[in-house]
């Protein structure tokens, strides 16, 4: 869905049908437009912690999956550029929503041994959600009229439609469960997912006993304020989580996923040929996060962030180097 949520726009920006359907937007609107999925992102992420430690990880994964449904009926249905941006605000929340609960809910359910691979697979689907719907935009812009636009935005909520079902099906976060004193349930998932049920099995009373050590921090940290983070003990953390968090936000990237189809047309692409030569970003997107999902756990995070971000500076800064 986040991945949708990204190409949703670029498949379409450079398409005859929907500059004309909504009065060929200037720059300005047209930042507007695509920055409004992320401004309703923000609000949603904003929100859904707290929902998420009140109400359950499956609970913020529903709620994403019933707004990301209701932005994309409102998108498929938009009449004017009013109605598209509300459309997108909307499924926006949802993605802030379920961006927060997702990795949260993955990290806590995964056993240790594969904590860092299960986490990676949620960057995996956003890459690979990103080229799909890129790809389906190619494929629908070749239909006459509105109908190229609607069927892209409306094929969205098929990711939603299946988190919507399958989360029914999905076991609690154990750690939510310890949280709010339900050990019997908690010791249940865990013997699921790491042992086919079995409750002596080495790795469950593992998991147990790291959950147990982490419900008593939470509680010891029930009174931690926003203020705190910023106090000499934990200020260093906090400057490299926000670090990690900020910059391979503002790196570029974003703007290469976004407005890539203005980048090609910068290069002398047009029509059919810039939609083609625009797709290859996304395959190496996906290419490139398979072997990083093998080596997060083996080679450690920090190498594999290290090396990211060398390589993503140099061809960032080669491509700047090629339109200058």
């Amino acid at each position: 869905m986040f991945g949708f949520d990204i190409s949703s726009m670029s498949s379409m920006i450079g398409t005859d049908e929907y500059k004309r359907y909504f009065g060929h937007p200037n720059a300005t609107k047209q930042g507007g437009i695509t920055g409004s999925m992320s401004a309703g992102s923000f609000f949603g992420s904003l929100v859904s912690p707290n929902f998420s430690d009140t109400f359950g990880r499956k609970m913020s994964m529903h709620i994403c999956s019933i707004l990301w449904i209701i932005g994309c009926i409102i998108q498929c249905a938009s009449q004017n550029v009013g109605m598209l941006v509300v459309g997108r605000v909307i499924a926006g929340m949802g993605i802030g929503f379920g961006s927060s609960a997702a990795p949260v809910y993955c990290s806590e359910i995964a056993p240790p041994r594969i904590r860092g691979t299960i986490s990676g697979l949620f960057q995996f689907s956003v890459t690979l959600g990103i080229m799909i719907l890129f790809y389906v935009g190619y494929g629908c812009h070749f239909i006459d009229g509105a109908a190229a636009f609607r069927l892209t935005w409306g094929l969205q909520m098929a990711p939603g439609f299946v988190l919507a079902l399958g989360t029914l099906f999905l076991p609690e976060s154990p750690r939510w469960l310890a949280n709010h004193n339900r050990w019997e349930e908690t010791e249940t998932v865990v013997a699921n997912v790491a042992a086919k049920g079995n409750r002596d099995d080495e790795q469950v009373k593992f998991q147990l006993e790291e959950i147990k050590e982490q419900v008593l921090i939470d509680a010891a940290a029930k009174d931690f304020s926003f203020k705190d983070l910023f106090r000499p003990k934990t200020r260093k953390k906090t400057i490299v989580g926000i670090s990690a968090q900020m910059w391979q936000q503002l790196c570029g990237m974003n703007v290469m996923m976004y407005y890539i189809v203005y980048i090609f047309n910068m290069a002398g692409y047009t029509g059919n040929a810039n939609l083609v030569a625009s797709s290859i970003q996304y395959v190496l997107n996906v290419g490139m996060t398979i072997p990083a999902l093998f080596l997060i756990d083996k080679a450690g995070r920090r190498p594999v962030l290290v090396i990211g971000g060398i390589l993503m500076f140099t061809w960032l800064f080669a491509v700047a180097g090629l339109l200058a």
